[in-house]
């Protein structure tokens, strides 16, 4: 799980994150980190809207390469 403390530093700094939700590349959430609470985040999509997500996916910066296994 994601620390308080990174997820202050993307919504600070404005990082894009992408969010891994399982294997396929196409069911992964980019955008920007909004708010969190101790079992979710909010994510802004480009379009603009909110995406709840739970915190145990994992998370990382959208500009670095997405990993092959988790």
């Amino acid at each position: 799980m994601i620390t308080d403390e990174q997820l202050d530093e993307y919504r600070v700094a404005g990082i894009k994150v992408r969010v891994v939700r399982d294997a396929d590349p196409a069911n992964d959430v980019r955008g920007i980190v909004v708010a969190w609470d101790d079992e979710s985040v909010l994510i802004r999509r480009p379009n603009r809207r909110v995406v709840k997500l739970d915190r145990g996916y994992f998370m990382q910066p959208a500009e670095e390469k997405r990993p092959e296994t988790l």
